[in-house]
């Protein structure tokens, strides 16, 4: 996950005034996408789960 400003290929999404962005190739063979805020005695932080099959990279894709 990166901060980043909307390229031409990608798809934004908006949820709670939260700005969301992915690639478009990426998005087609991830979807559907979680993302949850989860806080625990170890940190907070976001969550993201996909259909993405564990163990499987995205390349350059996702940072």
């Amino acid at each position: 996950m990166a901060l980043d400003e909307p390229q031409e290929k990608d798809m934004v999404f908006t949820d709670r005034d939260i700005h969301f962005l992915i690639d478009k190739d990426l998005f087609e063979e991830v979807k559907p996408i979680n993302v949850d805020f989860v806080e625990s005695v170890s940190g907070s932080g976001f969550k993201l789960t996909s259909s993405l099959a564990a163990g499987k990279g995205c390349g350059d894709s996702c940072c």
